[in-house]
Parts: structure tokens; C-alpha cells; sequence
């Protein structure tokens, strides 16, 4: 089978966009897997809050992260590009996490260029490194991986500190120093991202959200239009999790009126079955090894 860094450099460099819903867990890749995608975006914001039960503001440490990204990686077959926030260092630090995350099995990294500690790219406070020592780390990342097609992706968040023109000017940049994906996160406007497509060197990539068509930065776009713009990835890194958490609520909503009721009361349309769920997390695909492998 083709190394799920080449596919993964081959989606880039590709002619249709390239769509990745955002992992956080065993669940979410295996179903992202299942539905036919040929990629995903490991959210770091997803994995922090997930694991920690804590907002997306630099809480979560490289050991953490690693460990989650590995595990992720190991239990689909499709490749996934993992998010590394500011790579948890200096350049050398960078070059260390490079060498794990590829060891790990991931397919490509992200690195962003905010101080730390770090902050969603769409939360207010945001500020960002000199763009000279985000070079280093973009360097660092290219000399670190062994696998020339292990992809690095480069993220900046300084429109919020700089404006456009030194969006643009950073992920020209990035590109020189190596980067081959570029992410401007939180744009805010289609102009926005057609200005930073036509004059960025490198394939430049999306982050969207999913059905809330007021937000404070990006405004929702569809698939469609975003490929017309030229951008060549969009990310949907929330759209899992707050899917989630939705059906978790509505769960434990309906488990609270259970409590004040003496008949026992059914909601199938909350909740997969117990045989969905080992389809989901590949059951049937242990079944199968046990009974040509294991004796009895």
C-alpha cells in the first residue's frame, strides 16, 4: 500500500479540494474513515478539550499531544495530518516533534507561529513570534522528517495582530523556508481569502465552521465556493465535537426525564445500537482476526 504520506502530498497537489473533518478521538477518525473520506485534520483544540476538559489556551504539552496523535494514527488507515500548535518550543523543540509525530504515523504536521501559551485562532488576544524565528521552525521541520513526503503545514494568526498584507508576507515566507500546505486561520471575508490565494506561493488551506453562518472571523462558506476562491484545503476542526457534545446533551436531557418517571422510556433516535457501535470501533474485523489466528 502507497505511504499515507504520499497520498496525503498527493490530495494536496491534486485538482479537487481537499475536505478534512476534524478527529479528536478513536470514534471520530474511524467514523471520519468510514464515510468515505481520504483524510483527516487531528484537532489539537478537539484532543486539549476532549482529554482535558479545558478551552483551547496552551494547557496541552507535547507528551499529551503525541501520545493522542499515535494512537489516532494507528487506528485508521487513511492519513492524517495532526495539528502541533507552536510545536511546544524553539526550533529545536520543533525539530524533536517532527521526528515523533512522523515515527507516530501521521502523514504531514502543523505548526503556527502564535507565543505561547497559544489560544484558538478564533479567540480575541491572540499574538504571534517574529516571523524570522517562525522561519526556524519551519526550517527545523523540514531538515527534522526522514520521509520527504511527510507534509509540513505552516499556520499563521497574525491577521488579527498585522492585518492581510503581512498574512501574505508570512506565508511566502514559510514557503521559502519549506512549508508545503499554508493555513491563514480566522480571515474574515471571501476577499480575504481569494487576496491571500493569489499571492501565496504554496497550496493555502482553510479552517470553517458548520452551520452557524454568523461568526466572528470566518464567515461559513461553502465547499463549492472555496474551491472557486483557489484554496486547495478546507478543515472542519469543531464540527465533530460540537456534534458531540449536541448528542451528549440530548442524551443526558433524556436520562434526566427518565429519572422523574416510573415507566422506562425508550429514545432510539439518540443513540446508536450496541451492534452499531462495534461496527463502528471495527468489532467485526477482531472477530475475524481471532478466528483465523487465535485457538480455542
Amino acid at each position: 500500500m502507497e505511504k499515507v504520506t504520499t497520498r496525503l502530498r498527493k490530495l494536496i497537489n491534486g485538482s479537487e479540494l481537499v475536505i478534512q473533518p476534524g478527529i479528536f478521538d478513536g470514534y471520530s477518525a474511524r467514523m471520519v474513515q468510514q464515510a468515505g473520506f481520504p483524510s483527516g485534520f487531528i484537532s489539537g483544540a478537539g484532543i486539549a478539550e476532549a482529554q482535558l476538559g479545558q478551552p483551547d489556551i496552551g494547557l496541552m504539552g507535547f507528551e499529551l499531544n503525541l501520545n493522542a496523535v499515535r494512537m489516532l494514527a494507528a487506528c485508521v488507515e487513511i492519513p492524517l495530518l495532526a495539528d502541533a500548535d507552536t510545536g511546544y518550543g524553539n526550533a529545536i523543540n520543533v525539530f524533536h516533534l517532527t521526528r515523533a509525530f512522523e515515527q507516530a504515523g501521521l502523514a504531514g504536521v502543523m505548526i503556527e507561529d502564535q507565543t505561547w501559551p497559544k489560544r484558538c485562532g478564533h479567540m480575541a488576544g491572540k499574538s504571534v513570534i517574529a516571523a524570522e524565528e517562525m522561519v526556524e521552525k519551519v526550517r527545523a521541520a523540514v531538515e527534522a522528517r526522514r520521509d520527504a513526503d511527510f507534509v509540513i503545514k505552516s499556520r499563521t494568526d497574525s491577521l488579527a495582530t498585522h492585518g492581510i498584507d503581512e498574512v501574505v508576507r508570512r506565508l511566502n515566507l514559510y514557503a521559502e523556508a519549506g512549508a508545503d500546505l499554508l493555513f491563514a486561520d480566522a480571515l474574515l471575508s471571501e476577499q480575504d481569502i481569494s487576496n491571500v490565494v493569489k499571492n501565496v506561493s504554496k497550496p493555502l488551506c482553510i479552517n470553517m465552521g458548520f452551520g452557524i453562518r454568523k461568526r466572528a472571523t470566518t464567515p461559513l462558506i461553502s465547499p463549492a465556493r472555496l474551491a472557486e476562491l483557489g484554496v486547495r484545503v478546507v478543515i472542519y476542526p469543531r464540527l465533530l465535537t460540537a456534534c458531540a457534545i449536541k448528542g451528549m446533551q440530548s442524551g443526558l436531557g433524556a436520562l434526566q426525564q427518565a429519572m422523574r418517571s416510573k415507566e422506562p422510556i425508550e429514545h432510539p433516535e439518540l443513540l446508536v445500537s450496541f451492534e452499531e457501535l462495534n461496527s463502528v470501533v471495527g468489532f467485526d474485523e477482531f472477530t475475524a482476526l481471532e478466528s483465523k489466528l487465535a485457538r480455542r
